[in-house]
Parts: C-alpha cells; structure tokens; sequence
C-alpha cells in the first residue's frame, strides 16, 4: 500500500451536532427542539409532553459548547483539522419554525462560530436539520407528515443560505433521513401512535423530506454558486447471517430499505421496487404536480454517511421498519465495543465501494466513531488505545477504498470531543479525543482534558495519513 494514498486536499475533521453540544437550549430566544423534551436519548427516549422544571434533560447544557465554542474550536485546530462538521439548531434561528422572520441572535451565533473555524483555516460543514426540529412543528403540524414543513424548511434554509453564503461550502439537509423507519421522531419529526398508519406516515413524510431537500439544493446552488449539497444517511451494512439464499434476498431487501433514500436523493426519482412495497401495504403517498420533477432536477451532489458498525440479518426477522439500525445476530467474526457494538473496520471499505458503485458521486464519510469508557489514571491522563485501534483500521480500509478508485471527499470522526449520546442521552459512552467532565446525572465542571487519541489523530492529520503505514503508536501524552 502507497504511503501517498489520502489526496492532499483530503478533508481531515470531526463532527458533532447542536443538539448534543451546545446546551443554552432557551438563551438567547432559542426556542425547545424535540430533543429538549427528551430525556433519555432521542433513539431510546420518548417525547415528553411538556418540558418538566427540575427535570434533567441532557440537551439542556450538553457540553455547553454555546459559550465554549473558542476553546474547543482551539483544540480541534491543535490536532490540525482541515474541516469540522456541525448542525445549524433549527429552533435557535426560527423558534417555532413556522415565524416569516428568524431571530437574530441566532444567526448570530452561528456567524460567530464559522469565523472562528475559519480563523484557523477549518472548513465547515454544516447540516441542516440534525434530529433537532422544533417542537412546536410537531405538537402543531405533526412533524414531516405535514406538507406544510416544505415550506417552514426551505424558509429557513434560504435565510441561512443568504446568511452565511461566504462561510459554507459543504452542506446536508438531513441527517441519516433512511432512520425514518427506525427512529421517526428523530428522523422527521413524526409521532407514530397508530400501527396501522405507520407506513403511511414514514413514506408521506419521507416524500414532503425529498422534495424539502431538492428545492433546499436548488436554492444552495442559486445563492451559493460554489457550493455543494450532500444527501446523508446512516449506512452501516447488512450481512446475511448464513449463505441460505433465504437469508440473502432478505437482507438484501432490508438493505434497499435504506438505499431507497439515497436511491431517490441522489438519482432523482423513485426506484421500481418502491411500486411492490407500497402495493403490498396499500401505501398512498400524495404528490403534488411538480413534486417528481424537481425531485428529479435538483439531485444532491454528494452522498455522506455514517459508519459505525455491520448487522447480520436472516430470513424472519423483521424487515418492514427497520433499515438496518438494528443489532442483528451476533457476529462470531467480530469483536464488541464496550456498548456491544461490532466492530467491522473492513465494512466501511465494503460500504464505500457499494454506494460508489451505485451512484459514481463522490463519498464522504462524515461519522465514524468508538463508543466506550475512560478513566482518567492515577497521572491524570486517558489511555484510550481501543479508540485508537478502531480509527487506525478503519482509516487503513478507507485507504483501501480509495485505492479500489472511491472517490472520497473527506473523514469526520464522532465525535472529536465527548458529547451527549444520542442513542442513550449518557455522558459515560465517549467518543471524544477531548475529554469533558461529566457525568449521567449532569454532575462535572466541564473541563477538557486531551486524551492519548488526541495526539495520535494529531499525527495522523499531519502527515495525511502516511503515519497509519509505520506500524507505531504516539506515545506523548
């Protein structure tokens, strides 16, 4: 393997969103997103009808990076970062979501964050809705079942296109939209009460999402003529559990579950196979004129994803519904993150060239990440190697995608500071090179201390991954 084979404007970062960093979640005019009445993550955690005095919510002061931004942007830029991937908090620039005007402390905020990653020379890449909606668009309007959101969306992406049209290059509408089926609160906003509906309102929702994220890339392409627009979704793979051709097609099923949101975002139109499932279960999806056309025209110009782990799959187990966020059958080939995750570093590889394959549009892997614990030793430092023998060979088989001829914009680890779990609403399942003081309970004094893995991806950033060939570790502290 070639110690050249990252390019040299290779895209080196990390990547967290608003809703489990920033805290402040009612300063400044911000208004309450659904994950500020969550209180146990927004995958495993449930709405909660009102939000509760004295009760805790992660989201609430997160890691406070609202007033600390200077200091993490700081140490992003020590470990060498060339990009950093965040989220615009819907509810900070538009309270409610549906107001014509948007608040301007808001706006503010964010122009104040993207200088400070530009005084550094960091690029940002910037989702534009990460599982943060506001509340009030789902108590009022019922989420993304409602037509209705296509235009509080493109209201507010226009207003922060035209804001920060000089600062940001890389934008996502969504983040891992395919979670529509296993998470739909998060994923559009969505309460499913009824089983018998359930369906219906994932794809009604998913089709007003498409069109939201078509005339968002046609505005990003008017006000920003240099910039790009990227489809995201969560795309960890799905093995059949045995070669039971059974298992096979059935996994393969599952999988196209997922694919059919980038299947529809980047190739512009709704596959064939979509035809069967909405017969099979009587789906009615109401379109308007036009819908299909500019679905159509306005095509996203990358496909980011999130890469954390593969799922084994056999005939049997429940594919309506799921995408592949599921467990799956134990995997007796690989081995576990502390949280009980596979660890499946030649599955980002396999990912890559599966998707590039498909689409020939660039890639970017925009999180990849090792949930575990850390303990600070009796010399006040963190010694996280398995973190940093998941990065190592996972970065090694991106290498190897990139040989197989991927074309791959960049890599943005999950999280590069500890962040509130979106899975779980924890503090103690860490993914960061920087350490904050925190606890479950809100308990800590948000100091950052850097890990062992912050000089590592320092190293790693600097020589543009040629270090990951040498076959040693930093040992600095």
């Amino acid at each position: 393997m070639s110690k050249d084979v990252f390019p040299k404007d290779f895209l080196w970062g990390g990547a967290i969103a608003a809703n489990q960093t920033e805290g402040a979640w009612n300063e400044d005019g911000k208004g309450p997103s659904i994950n500020d009445a969550i209180r146990n993550g927004i995958v495993g955690g449930s709405l909660d009808n009102e939000i509760v005095d004295g009760r805790y919510y992660a989201s609430h002061e997160a890691i406070d990076f609202y007033h600390r931004y200077k200091e993490d942007v700081a140490l992003f830029a020590e470990m060498g970062m060339k990009c950093f991937r965040t989220s615009i908090a819907w509810s900070r620039i538009f309270p409610n979501g549906d107001e014509t005007g948007p608040n301007e402390k808001g706006l503010q905020f964010y122009d104040d964050l993207f200088d400070e990653l530009l005084k550094y020379g960091i690029e940002p890449v910037i989702t534009i809705s990460h599982f943060e909606t506001p509340l009030y668009l789902v108590k009022k309007y019922g989420g993304w079942k409602n037509r209705r959101l296509i235009g509080f969306f493109t209201n507010y992406s226009e207003v922060i296109f035209r804001r920060y049209k000089e600062k940001v290059k890389y934008w996502m509408a969504f983040n891992e939209v395919n979670h529509l089926h296993t998470i739909p609160l998060a994923a559009g906003a969505i309460e499913l009460k009824n089983e018998e509906t359930k369906l219906q309102d994932i794809y009604q929702a998913s089709h007003h999402i498409f069109v939201a994220s078509a005339l968002a890339t046609k505005m990003c392409h008017e006000i920003i003529p240099n910039s790009q627009m990227g489809a995201m979704l969560s795309l960890s793979p799905i093995y059949p559990n045995t070669c039971n051709p059974d298992d096979v097609f059935d996994a393969y099923e599952l999988r196209r579950r997922s694919l059919f949101y980038s299947d529809v975002l980047l190739r512009g139109y709704y596959p064939n196979y979509t035809k069967r499932i909405w017969k099979e279960y009587n789906i009615q999806v109401e379109m308007e004129q036009g819908d299909e056309e500019i679905i159509k025209q306005y095509t996203a110009d990358y496909l980011g994803f999130s890469y954390y782990r593969s799922t084994t799959h056999q005939a049997g187990m429940p594919i309506l519904g799921n995408t592949g966020g599921i467990m799956g059958l134990d995997n007796p080939y690989l081995e576990k993150t502390d949280w009980g995750w596979p660890i499946d570093a030649k599955g980002l590889r396999y990912v890559c060239n599966e998707v590039y394959d498909r689409y020939q549009k660039p890639l970017f892997i925009v999180e990849n990440g090792y949930g575990g614990h850390d303990e600070i030793n009796e010399e006040g430092n963190i010694i996280d190697d398995a973190r940093m023998d998941y990065l190592n060979k996972h970065l090694i088989q991106l290498s190897e995608a990139i040989e197989d001829g991927c074309e791959i914009i960049g890599y943005t680890w999950w999280g590069p500071i500890d962040i509130v779990s979106a899975g779980t609403g924890e503090m103690k399942k860490r993914y960061g090179f920087v350490y904050v003081d925190k606890d479950n309970e809100g308990n800590g004094t948000l100091e950052r201390r850097k890990k062992k893995s912050f000089y590592w991806y320092k190293q790693v950033i600097d020589t543009n991954g040629k270090v990951l060939f040498e076959d040693k570790l930093v040992q600095k502290i």
